[in-house]
């Protein structure tokens, strides 16, 4: 039987007898319904470790577990990776956010746009940031990663493009250069995706003046989540562990 990961923003040391907060002992308990005397692998999302743990109290709003082994693990990417994504509608941010963790991603920008029509207030903001934050998390206990990507707090494009470093930086352009392999080895890299109206060519010429590279990834036009995996994927064949 696969053995649960679930994520807790506490420090975690062997032996400590740990309590989980009121979510993770709800999704224990009432959800995946786990019993006293289970096991389960936590972990904090700051190294590449985690624990084995026991379950020695289970009740509704109360979890309590045993850390009885250290387990370090060798699954993040050599490659660190960046992504500015335009805020979109619906549900295809949060899917470019679950899905890339998997990929591997290290940190995402919400980014204003000039085509971006999503509206939100400071209180919904707030409450999607959390939100997109849980949805990093879970996709972390799903996929096995220990670290868990950073969301940021959304900022205008043009903030953005004058202050993001990184030794690889691609705007995708339908205009762009095709996408060629490259033999030099880096350790990071950043990525631009516009929204589903596209980045503005005011907007990726600011990119190019801050050294990012106008890329085409292929001959037919991705939506916006489809083109933030397809480039994430690339970058991890090319530098990365695919």
């Amino acid at each position: 039987m696969r053995i649960p990961r679930i994520y807790t923003p506490q420090p975690l040391h062997l032996n400590d007898t740990i309590s989980l907060d009121d979510n993770a002992a709800n999704h224990v308990a009432r959800v995946l319904r786990i019993t006293t005397g289970r096991l389960l692998f936590i972990f904090n999302g700051e190294t590449q470790c985690h624990f084995e743990a026991e379950i020695i109290e289970c009740q509704r709003k109360r979890v309590s577990l045993k850390l009885i082994k250290k387990i370090n693990t060798q699954l993040e990417s050599p490659l660190n990776i960046h992504l500015g994504q335009a805020i979109s509608k619906g549900d295809r941010f949060e899917f470019v956010i679950q899905k890339a963790t998997e990929l591997g991603i290290n940190e995402i920008t919400p980014l204003w746009t000039e085509h971006c029509d999503v509206k939100l207030s400071p209180e919904r903001l707030e409450k999607k940031l959390k939100q997109w934050q849980q949805i990093a998390i879970a996709a972390c206990e799903q996929s096995g990663r220990d670290i868990v990507p950073s969301i940021h707090q959304p900022e205008k494009v043009q903030d953005w493009l004058v202050k993001t470093e990184a030794q690889e930086k691609w705007v995708l352009d339908p205009r762009g250069k095709v996408q060629s392999s490259d033999e030099k080895t880096i350790t990071s890299a950043c990525l631009l995706i516009g929204p589903e109206g596209g980045l503005s060519n005011q907007e990726v010429e600011s990119a190019c003046q801050q050294n990012f590279k106008s890329k085409l990834i292929g001959p037919r036009i991705l939506r916006t989540e489809t083109a933030a995996l397809t480039a994430i994927t690339l970058l991890q064949h090319q530098w990365g562990d695919f």
